[in-house]
């Protein structure tokens, strides 16, 4: 049996997994990112977080033939340098060097939203698509490309910023600086901003009374509230999907891929998402009088995408035919 370390660092957590050759994850390691940090001391509980998923399957680095790095921001993979992630307030670190240092192992690395999407590709939702774009709702926007069953990354190794596209001019300022980003809208931040909002201008809704019962604000707030039927909550819901609706019409009318993937916490509401998601997608979408349009599905790997899309990465970067023999020769 042959293993892979792939390693997925989010706005939230670092998660580290040890995959086998049937994609299988066999063992993980876990630490909060902390963001704020310093990179040497991110960097240290990355490292931490691989001895901890190689140690939890039950082997030793010696066991590992390569190493994948899944991070947010433009990461270039000829040179292994993040060159720039806003979410993680790094510019030009050496992350894949610094990785290779520590365990001796070959280290492959790319965007996170790419591994994760490489996943999906492999082993998830969208196996067997030829073109495939995978958008993650979380901290931000993440989307990963996939093009003739391999990862499109542009010139310069920011491609698929699908999160960065505007949406709404001059609207909500985003993480990366410009206004009315899509991720600015359609992330699970963007929705507890509009659900913090609504509940502080209504304070007669179910909203604000699930606020006040919780203590906290989260993703699903304003679905609890809609599901109580709160007119309030289902403002929010309503206007969060177009929002959401709008900028995967936007992907869809460029790249019209056979599946696009919608992954992360928000997608746990299934129907109550995907449903009226759908019906507004098909009605703005430019394709939407072709014999064949996109298929619009939830990601079926969860948080494990990137871990196994990154721990794959050695075999994408290898050259290998992952349409016809993902393993190589047997």
């Amino acid at each position: 049996m042959k293993y892979y370390v792939g390693i997925d660092i989010g706005g939230t957590n670092i998660s580290t997994g040890v995959v086998d050759e049937n994609y299988k994850i066999v063992g993980k390691g876990k630490l909060k990112t902390n963001i704020g940090r310093s990179y040497e001391e991110i960097l240290a509980d990355i490292i931490e977080t691989v001895k901890l998923a190689v140690d939890d399957a039950k082997l030793t680095i010696d066991d590992i033939r390569w190493i994948g790095i899944g991070c947010p921001g433009t990461c270039n993979t000829d040179t292994g340098i993040v060159e720039y992630s806003n979410n993680l307030r790094w510019l030009n670190v050496p992350l894949l060097s610094d990785i290779e240092k520590a365990f001796g192992r070959k280290t492959y690395i790319d965007n996170d939203a790419n591994v994760a999407a490489y996943g999906e590709y492999l082993a998830g939702a969208a196996k067997g698509a030829q073109n495939a774009v995978v958008i993650t709702l979380g901290t931000g926007v993440g989307a990963g490309i996939i093009i003739n069953g391999k990862i499109f990354s542009g010139s310069n190794f920011a491609g698929g910023e699908i999160g960065h596209t505007v949406i709404v001019f001059d609207g909500y300022e985003c993480t990366c600086g410009r206004k009315g980003c899509f991720e600015a809208y359609s992330s699970a931040t963007g929705l507890i901003r509009m659900t913090r909002e609504a509940a502080e201008a209504h304070p007669e809704s179910k909203i604000k009374q699930l606020v006040e019962a919780d203590g906290r604000i989260s993703a699903r707030t304003a679905f609890n509230a809609a599901k109580m039927l709160d007119d309030t909550g289902m403002e929010v819901v309503d206007r969060y999907i177009k929002h959401l609706a709008c900028g995967i019409t936007n992907t869809i009318n460029v790249f019209q891929p056979d599946i696009l993937c919608i992954g992360g916490g928000v997608c746990n509401e299934g129907d109550a998402l995907l449903l009226p998601l759908k019906k507004q997608v098909a009605e703005n979408v430019y394709s939407k009088n072709s014999a064949k349009n996109t298929e619009i599905c939830i990601c079926s790997l969860g948080n494990d995408a990137g871990i196994i899309g990154a721990a794959m990465l050695g075999k994408s970067y290898d050259g290998v035919n992952i349409l016809k023999n993902v393993f190589g020769n047997k």
